[in-house]
């Protein structure tokens, strides 16, 4: 397997962790008679800071993992693996399990400067799979 192929296959496992992050905690806070519903309504409360910052940085996550598994399918099929797409690889992978506690902690402007490592690193890995 491609180094590619392996922080991408880590990067869903690090998605399904976010998932738990977010999902244990508000399960507790809203109940799992609201969790389990449709929720055709809005929820009881409000989740918490800490709560809601888990689920924005995991739907943040599951919006950058579908350009870094473009680009991971695009150097791979392309046969285009180099030691810049493996660096870019895991340079989005470490940029990814970065930004959670970054999130989480409300750091600012470093969750932002940390995202932005992890979308450069996917855009590298695409341009370098053209050139």
């Amino acid at each position: 397997m491609t180094a590619e192929l392996t922080a991408l296959a880590l990067a869903g496992l690090l998605q399904v962790a976010q998932y738990a992050a977010f999902a244990i905690p508000a399960n507790i806070e809203l109940g799992v008679a609201y969790t389990s519903s449709p929720r055709d309504t809005p929820p009881p409360r409000p989740l918490s800071t800490l709560t809601g910052r888990l689920q924005r940085a995991m739907n943040n996550h599951f919006e950058g993992l579908i350009l870094f598994t473009l680009a991971v399918v695009v150097v791979t099929l392309g046969n285009q693996s180099t030691e810049t797409t493996q660096t870019a690889a895991w340079t989005y992978l470490a940029a990814r399990v970065l930004y959670i506690p970054a999130y989480a902690a409300g750091l600012r402007p470093w969750r932002s400067a940390i995202w932005g490592v992890g979308l450069l690193a996917t855009v590298i890995m695409l341009i370098a799979a053209l050139v």
